[in-house]
């Protein structure tokens, strides 16, 4: 097996593995669900800040850093990202501690159809019109569930919007994944330790109170936050971006699994109607992506 292959097959593997942690995420916070989300947020942010500088000391690293945070631009941007991914994340860990694990399922299917929308509106990214239908299902599905059944998924809506701004921002930031995350909880962790000596009052507030067993679920949020990252990172070196691409609906998918026959979520009318036309959608996007690639390798 050539050195090209042999780098192919790891990235696949590592893209599986980054998707699919990010797919059983919800078992690990459905765990801690006694636990206030504004609190499992907190040790999400703290203990990845402290796991992120061990691999950065390892790594030797240390030298990325400054430049960063010698920018002002740099970082005001980094911090507007920032805010958008802690809302994120803190949304996510609400919806799966409230039952609504089919709405965040849906966010993360509607996610790579608005990076493409985002593409084309703010980095002058040219859309195929398969694309551009593809985008039209996504949003005609969403405005049935508003007008047809008169709710809107505001959860997966927030969920796929905060994130994909959020990607669209560190896309123009010189930063690698591992250095951003970094930063990113620097920037959160004044916040978190006030709120965690000062405000948190839930029965886990007190570590030196708790159980063996709910500390280590609360210092784990760092390995859950880095781990599938990392895996991200490496496939993300070793394969196409566009082939990476096809992975990313491993997660929802299997949190949509997870909430129908794992912990029984009403997949009522309005959410089946609105998951099958996104999903059309998104067969329409993949089969556009594997025909433009064959048409360039030909090229």
């Amino acid at each position: 097996m050539t050195d090209s292959a042999l780098r192919g097959r790891q990235g696949v593997l590592f893209a599986i593995a980054a998707y699919t942690m990010w797919g059983v995420a919800p078992i690990y916070f459905k765990l801690l669900q006694a636990v206030p989300a504004l609190e499992i947020l907190s040790h999400r942010i703290l203990w990845s800040f402290v796991l992120v500088l061990m691999l950065i000391l390892l790594l030797r690293r240390l030298d990325r850093i400054m430049p960063i945070l010698r920018n002002r631009s740099h970082m005001l941007k980094l911090t507007l990202a920032t805010f958008l991914l802690a809302g994120n994340w803190f949304l996510f860990i609400w919806a799966i501690n409230n039952d609504h694990i089919l709405d965040a399922s849906l966010g993360y299917y509607i996610n790579p159809l608005l990076n493409v929308a985002i593409g084309m509106a703010f980095f002058a990214e040219r859309m195929r019109k398969m694309q551009l239908l593809a985008i039209g299902l996504a949003v005609t599905g969403v405005m049935i569930q508003i007008i047809s059944f008169g709710s809107v998924p505001w959860i997966a809506l927030t969920l796929a919007f905060s994130f994909a701004t959020y990607g669209a921002i560190r896309k123009r930031l010189p930063v690698d994944s591992i250095t951003g995350l970094w930063l990113e909880t620097l920037i959160l962790l004044p916040i978190v330790l006030f709120y965690l000596a000062f405000i948190a009052e839930s029965a886990a507030a007190d570590m030196t109170l708790n159980s063996w067993q709910l500390n280590s679920l609360l210092v784990a949020a760092g390995i859950v936050t880095t781990a599938p990252l990392l895996c991200f990172t490496a496939a993300a070196q070793r394969i196409r971006y566009s082939t990476l691409g096809f992975f990313q609906y491993i997660g929802p998918s299997m949190m949509f699994i997870l909430a129908v026959w794992v912990y029984g979520e009403p997949l009522a009318t309005d959410k089946l109607v609105t998951f099958g036309i996104i999903w059309a959608a998104l067969a329409l996007y993949s089969v556009d992506t594997l025909v433009h690639q064959h048409r360039s390798r030909r090229a």
